[in-house]
This record gives structure tokens, C-alpha cells and sequence, in this order.
């Protein structure tokens, strides 16, 4: 086998894991831990002894952003703080033996598991078996340089993050959102298109494509969810988050709009393939689905794409073709034609403009 395909698949995870975001996370780590080693030498009484703690501190307290960066060194703090508290409880009356070291981590894991301890669940037992075998007869000193060289650490951590290009991931809402509003505009323009072949439609990949459309939707979540966590506590955002709201209203929108193009796939894929469903396309309604659907899809492919005078025409022309699409079944049900099917599709084609005009 040839070695390129190996080596092409090597250099493309480089390059989705070496981003400019991780390097600079990575600097900014490396900065923490050196000044807190720097510094470690300095705190008072026999802290001095445990410069080792200082940077583990920094390290575990840095985080993506700097709100995760408070919340995770805290709750590292407040770990050592029980787990050292239990160990002392236990060297009351034990040495360092099998039971005793099995009693203090069991009961590390046992109290971690309390709710909302989040990430100090980690610490206890750690702590505890640090207190209780590397504290030995020195136990008292030990936990005061252990607790004070990993709060030094933890705060070097979060002044760094916090006054060093503090992360703010704003970024990649705008191509999650247009990947997604890509993904919508096109599902009904194949099925504008599937609509106008002969019937039933042979081209069926648009009718399995729920998941992707799912997972489109989950990128925007998460983009928009990284960029709202980002802002806080982050003195970058008061300048630069103000797009935030704005974000968070074109993700609602986004799933208002993808339910009801899962809805319209699920119906008309029932019209086409499930025999016996009960769900039918009117002869004189179908032929008026194709210019529904696609002029839906160009208004979505026009919100946030374009002037606010183009997504203007895109939604007049959309809402014309669902009128001439509801005035066809309205003379199908006259003449006793079955129309649920149909009626479903227009009514979730007139809530999606309902949705872009009220963007």
C-alpha cells in the first residue's frame, strides 16, 4: 500500500488539530506553568518546599475560556480542600497501610460523587492519597504548602487566560449558520425538483437526508452555545459580543425552520413510498409543489445571504406560489380529493416565511 494516502490523512488531522486557537491555548498554558513556577519559590513558610503543585495549579486551571477557567479551578480548590479535610480525619487514628490508603479513596470517590461538585468529584481522592502518603508525620505542613502552591497556580492560571487574548469564539457562528442554511435551501430545492419528475420520483436521497440536516443544526448549537460560553467573564466581549443576541435568534430561527423541513421531507417521502399511509398528492395540487418548495428554499438561501431588499422579493414571491399552492388544494378538496398530505406541506411552507419575516 502506498505510504501517500497515510501520510495525506496525517496531514489533514495536523491540521484540524494544530489551529491557531490551539497553539495559542498551548502558549498561553506554557506561560501559566512557568510563571507559576517562577513564583512557587516565594510563597511563605513551608510552602517553599512544594514548588511542583504551583504549576499543576496552572495547569488545571486552564481552560478554552475563561469562564471554564474560574469554574474548573475553584472546583479544583474546593477538591483539595474535602480530600485533604478527609485525610486528616483518617491520620487521626491510621498510618499509611492497604486499609487505609483503600478507606481514603473510597471515600474520596464515594463523597465525589455528590451533586454539583463537578470537577472537585477528581480531586478528593487525589488529595486525599496525597495527604495521607506523602504527608506522612509531616501531614500539617504538607497540606498547607499543597493547597496554597495549587490556589498560586490556579490563579497565575486565570490572570494569563484572562489578560492574554482571552478566547472568544464568535468566529465560527456565521459558517455554521450558512452550512445550515445551505443544508435547508437545498432540501427543498431537490424536492421542488423531485416533485416536477415522472411519479413517482426515481432521485429519492433527499428522503434520507434527516440526519444530515440534524447535524447541521447540532454545529450551529454548538457554535453558537461555544461563543455565548466564551463572552463571559471575558473583557474582549464587551466590544466585540455584542452580536451575541443576534446569534442566539438566528439559531431559533434555524430550528423552527429545520423542524418544518423534516416535517415536509417525512410527508412527502410517506406520499411517495408508503403505500396504504393515506397520504396523497391531488393530481391538479401536485403540480404546483415544485415552485412552492423552491421559492421557500431561495428565501432561506437569501436570509442573512443578502440585502434586506432581496429576502423582501424572495418572501413575496414564496408567498404568492403558496396561495396559488393552497387555492389548488382547496379546489382538490372541493372535489372530495384527499388533501392532508398537501395541506401539511403548505401549511409548514407559510409558518417557514411566518419565521424569515419575523427574523
Amino acid at each position: 500500500m502506498s505510504p501517500m494516502p497515510n501520510r495525506q490523512r496525517l496531514i489533514s488531522a495536523l491540521r484540524k488539530t494544530v489551529t491557531r486557537h490551539r497553539l495559542l491555548f498551548a502558549a498561553k498554558t506554557a506561560l501559566a506553568a512557568g510563571v507559576a513556577w517562577f513564583l512557587a519559590p516565594y510563597m511563605p513558610g513551608p510552602a517553599a518546599a512544594y514548588p511542583y503543585y504551583a504549576p499543576l495549579g496552572a495547569l488545571v486551571s486552564m481552560h478554552p475560556t475563561v469562564a471554564a477557567s474560574a469554574k474548573h479551578g475553584l472546583q479544583s480548590l474546593l477538591g483539595l480542600a474535602l480530600g485533604i479535610g478527609m485525610a486528616f480525619a483518617v491520620t487521626t487514628f491510621a498510618s499509611p497501610t492497604t486499609f487505609s490508603v483503600a478507606l481514603v479513596v473510597g471515600l474520596g470517590v464515594l463523597i465525589g460523587g455528590l451533586p454539583r461538585l463537578g470537577n472537585a468529584s477528581d480531586w478528593i481522592p487525589m488529595a486525599a492519597l496525597f495527604v495521607l502518603v506523602l504527608g506522612g508525620s509531616n501531614a500539617e505542613s504538607f497540606s498547607f504548602g499543597y493547597v496554597l502552591q495549587m490556589a498560586m497556580g490556579v490563579a497565575v492560571g486565570l490572570a494569563v487566560n484572562w489578560l492574554v487574548f482571552p478566547p472568544l469564539h464568535l468566529e465560527g457562528v456565521d459558517p455554521a449558520l450558512a452550512g445550515h442554511r445551505n443544508a435547508l435551501s437545498r432540501q427543498l430545492t431537490d424536492m421542488a425538483r423531485a416533485m416536477e419528475e415522472s411519479w413517482p420520483p426515481d432521485h429519492e436521497a433527499w428522503a434520507s437526508r434527516s440526519g444530515e440536516l440534524s447535524t447541521t443544526a447540532a454545529g450551529v448549537r454548538t457554535a453558537v452555545h461555544e461563543a455565548e460560553v466564551s463572552a463571559k467573564a471575558n473583557p474582549r466581549s464587551r466590544r466585540r459580543a455584542g452580536r451575541l443576541p443576534a446569534d442566539l435568534a438566528g439559531l431559533r430561527t434555524m430550528e423552527r425552520l429545520t423542524f418544518h423541513v423534516q416535517d415536509i421531507t417525512d410527508v412527502l417521502a410517506s406520499v411517495i413510498w408508503e403505500e396504504g399511509a393515506d397520504t396523497v398528492i391531488p393530481d391538479g395540487v401536485r403540480s404546483h409543489l415544485p415552485a412552492a418548495l423552491e421559492s421557500v428554499g431561495d428565501a432561506i438561501d437569501q436570509w442573512r445571504n443578502g440585502e434586506d431588499r432581496e429576502l423582501g422579493n424572495s418572501l413575496a414571491e414564496a408567498r404568492e406560489r403558496i396561495s396559488a399552492l393552497s387555492s389548488a388544494i382547496n379546489e382538490a378538496a372541493a372535489g372530495q380529493a384527499s388533501v392532508n398530505a398537501a395541506a401539511s406541506v403548505a401549511m409548514s411552507l407559510r409558518r417557514m416565511i411566518t419565521v424569515l419575516s419575523s427574523e
